[in-house]
């Protein structure tokens, strides 16, 4: 594949600090490029994602999905042939929901007496 072809991404993180800049085809998938992020991520980070599906690109203010290409989610800024385009990160952990759930199912019901004065 042609490099003219190749579009350059790089990757802000929550304190501001940036991953890449990475060549991506038009055809990779999202999911394929939160892979590399997670697999690229720096170790001295307080907040280190699990697996691909802690992380959230954000590009033009839209959340991308998974099944996305990079070509379907870049946005056309007009001619910027050398310029690296900037998607934010966010890392949220995944939370296990049948723990919480459980939880508030496992909580007693305590029978209760109520008084009202009328």
């Amino acid at each position: 594949m042609p490099e003219e072809d190749l579009i350059e991404l790089k990757f802000r993180l929550y304190d501001g600090s940036d991953i890449g800049p990475f060549q991506y085809s038009p055809a990779s998938t999202i999911g394929t490029v939160k892979e590399r992020i997670v697999a690229e991520w720096p170790k001295d980070k307080k907040i280190v994602p699990n697996s691909a599906n802690d992380i959230k690109l954000i590009n033009a203010g839209k959340i991308l999905e998974n099944s996305k290409t990079v070509g379907q989610c870049r946005i056309p800024f007009g001619e910027l042939p050398e310029a690296a385009f900037t998607m934010h990160v966010v890392v949220q952990q995944s939370v296990a929901k049948t723990k919480t759930e459980k939880k508030v199912d496992e909580i007693p019901r305590k029978q209760m007496c109520q008084c009202t004065i009328l």
